[in-house]
């Protein structure tokens, strides 16, 4: 036995040192691990401890007999055993003497020193001949070439990647791996069970990458790396389900309340969609809001102690001639520069996973640079950002420091999971921290609302923004993205914050909201805005309120000051419409009663008005409300549309336009040409071009599909 030893040693003695050249040898630990992965995935990794051994011994006695069969009784096999054990622990601590970087003048011969990472399974890789050192030569050389190519070829389609190999570098994997199943990313995905006869078998934990480099939960899948650009799902966009406003017999219910209205988001998704030649799904659709998207000009108060003035105006409906139009336009008071207040703002910017598109993040930064261009020297900006959790970007900095606070927006990208509720909560606490008494105190939230981490109900996050919303902060919404806009969330965000929710799908849309509209946005001149008309019976049979479905308010609401409206910026113009049956029309909506009462006879004086409109507000600071009341009468009569007022019958077209998009359930047969023909001839100045652009999209409304075309993942 020992001669047998002293042979074996020698044996491994006189090996020739074959020394691997780095690329053939990076090409053959890849293609043995690949192969060993491929080969031993779905088998066991090891086997018990006795038949190692016994197999251990078994292969040491065939090498030195020669003979295939080995019947011996235990003790010689334990012999065997031990004997193989020694010499295997004399040449690793022979082996491990040896530098695997010797230099080549070297006169030694021993076998060089394997680190672990040349071990499968604690063996050592078996050493390459001349002849396959030259075939691993070609192999990295085409390997190399193969690389630029691929560097240089756009992505492989998720369904070709079938399998990672297993020293997959998580730089790499998000180029190759997005969409398809992730598995082998780490060895801490591995996990040894044991199986029958006490064998370990080799079991792979299988994790799905999203499309936005994503995993359960929301965790980026590589952490250190930025998460791939242009994210964007598909039909997850949610919008609250609203049912259009129905007729309303006037001698059972002649009031009509609502909250004033000056969200614009419905009018830019409507048009993203178009722009994608699909048309928006009904419920993306709010009247109102296209209305109010425009600017108009109404004539306004002379001074702010009133800060309003309403215009009315009836004629003819366009779309049934047995029905008439009531148009409200109300015009704010405008504030001039100097009569501003200081700011006190927060930039809450969601830098989730999803904002991974140049449609969001990107177009985010950008929208707050362009608001920082109307912010005065000593106004104050912070930075508040929110992903898998929330953090401060940016103290409260004056906005005469503004390389920082450009700095600050320019370090920003996005990952992980989307904390919104933590969000919101650190920035009310950063602006309760700057607040300014005789200012203006806002958040202004930047997201694709897609809240996954945390507080996600909306109700609980209306709860607490009421709450908010008492300190004197507002907050407004600014939506980015599609495929997973959350509207629904947007608008309970902006309707009770005292702020107002807009969608910007462009660096345009952008400009408009934050800089050519920045007093309305940023400058309340009046808080909890209600209007309530009570019409006439004597003159209206019937009457229905065009849009505001998620504003109205019960009638004893308009008179208490502790219920919430909506809020009018410095300048802004907002507008209303009733489309009313006259007394004694032929085709009434609703038939009168066979056993109903007539109709009382209106008080002296009173014959001759259509209704009486209420316009109830706060001034700013103050808690009690103020009362502005209007009587809509005959004089306000146009014999036919085109007599009407020109800003009437644009914002009708606008109306028309909506409520054919929701499905037309009033509108008849009137038909996007007409809408065309009806806005080209109350197109007026148009001094930015919204009015002309409204036009395009209704020609485009005329050949969009209904539904987008399924695009396949990336």
């Amino acid at each position: 036995m020992t001669n047998d030893i002293k042979k074996l040693k020698a044996a491994f003695q006189q090996q020739p040192h074959i020394r691997a050249r780095k690329a053939a040898k990076k090409v053959a630990i890849e293609q043995a691990m690949a192969t060993f992965d491929e080969k031993n995935l779905h088998g066991v990794q090891g086997i018990g401890l006795g038949e190692r051994l016994k197999d251990t011994a078994t292969a040491a006695y065939e090498t030195l007999t020669g003979r295939r069969p080995m019947r011996l009784n235990p003790a010689l096999a334990g012999g065997a055993s031990l004997s193989v054990m020694l010499v295997a622990a004399l040449s690793a601590t022979y082996i491990q003497t040896r530098d695997w970087n010797e230099s080549p003048d070297s006169k030694q011969t021993s076998v060089p020193q394997i680190s672990k990472d040349h071990l499968i399974d604690g063996i050592p890789e078996p050493k390459p001949t001349s002849k396959a050192m030259e075939q691993f030569e070609v192999a990295a050389s085409k390997r190399e070439r193969d690389d630029e190519a691929l560097r240089a070829a756009p992505p492989a389609p998720a369904a070709e990647l079938q399998r990672l190999p297993r020293q997959v570098s998580p730089a790499a994997a998000p180029q190759v791996a997005i969409g398809a199943p992730a598995q082998n990313f780490a060895p801490t995905q591995k996990r040894l069970n044991r199986g029958p006869r006490g064998r370990a078998e080799h079991r792979v934990r299988t994790l799905t990458v999203r499309p936005d480099g994503t995993i359960a939960g929301g965790r980026p899948a590589f952490p250190d790396r930025p998460l791939p650009g242009n994210y964007e799902e598909q039909g997850r966009d949610q919008f609250k389900t609203v049912t259009p406003n129905p007729v309303k017999l006037t001698g059972k219910n002649p009031v009509s309340t609502f909250s004033i209205d000056v969200d614009t988001a419905s009018y830019s998704f409507m048009r993203s969609s178009l722009n994608r030649n699909v048309l928006p799904q009904k419920d993306a659709v709010r009247v109102e809001e296209l209305i109010n998207y425009f600017p108009y000009d109404y004539s306004g108060p002379e001074s702010k102690s009133v800060p309003f003035k309403a215009n009315v105006s009836v004629f003819p409906s366009p779309w049934n001639a047995e029905r008439k139009l009531m148009h409200i336009g109300i015009a704010g008071f405008d504030l001039n520069a100097t009569e501003k207040p200081h700011s006190n703002l927060v930039f809450l910017l969601d830098t989730s996973g999803s904002m991974n598109a140049h449609n969001k993040l990107p177009l985010v930064i950008n929208s707050m640079k362009l608001l920082l261009e109307t912010l005065r020297p000593d106004d104050t900006v912070a930075i508040v950002t929110y992903a898998g959790n929330a953090g401060t970007a940016l103290e409260p900095t004056q906005v005469k420091d503004k390389t920082k606070i450009l700095a600050a927006l320019n370090k920003l990208n996005s990952r992980g999971s989307t904390a919104g509720a933590e969000g919101i909560r650190q920035a009310y606490d950063l602006a309760q921290q700057n607040f300014r008494k005789e200012g203006v105190n806002r958040i202004i939230l930047a997201t694709d609302g897609d809240f996954n981490v945390g507080i996600t109900d909306r109700n609980e996050l209306k709860s607490y923004i009421e709450r908010q919303r008492k300190t004197g902060i507002f907050l407004s919404v600014l939506g980015f993205g599609r495929g997973n806009y959350n509207d629904a969330l947007m608008q309970t965000l902006a309707q009770n914050g005292n702020g107002n929710a807009a969608y910007i799908d462009t660096l345009s849309e952008a400009r408009k909201v934050l800089v050519e509209e920045a007093s309305s946005t940023l400058f309340p001149i009046a808080n909890d805005v209600k209007l309530q008309v009570e019409f006439n019976p004597y003159k209206v049979a019937e009457y229905r309120l065009i849009g505001y479905e998620t504003r109205l308010l019960k009638r004893e609401d308009f008179n208490n000051d502790r219920i919430d409206a909506g809020d009018i910026g410095a300048g802004h113009r907002v507008t209303a419409i009733y489309e009313i049956t006259p007394t004694g029309s032929k085709s009434p909506s609703v038939d009168m009663l066979r056993y109903g009462t007539s109709t009382k006879k209106p008080k002296v004086g009173t014959s001759d008005e259509y209704g009486f409109l209420k316009i109830r507000y706060k001034l700013p600071k103050e808690d009690m409300s103020k009362l502005i009341t209007t009587p809509v009468t005959s004089s306000a009569d146009a014999a036919s549309v085109e007599a009407a007022p020109n800003e009437a019958r644009f914002a009708t077209a606008v109306a028309a336009f909506g409520q054919i998009l929701k499905g037309g359930r009033y509108t008849g047969t009137y038909s996007y040409d007409d809408v065309i023909a009806l806005a080209q001839s109350a197109k007026g100045k148009d001094e930015f071009g919204y009015r002309s652009e409204f036009i395009n999209l209704v020609r485009l409304a005329k050949s969009a599909p209904p539904l987008d075309v399924l695009k396949p993942r990336r």
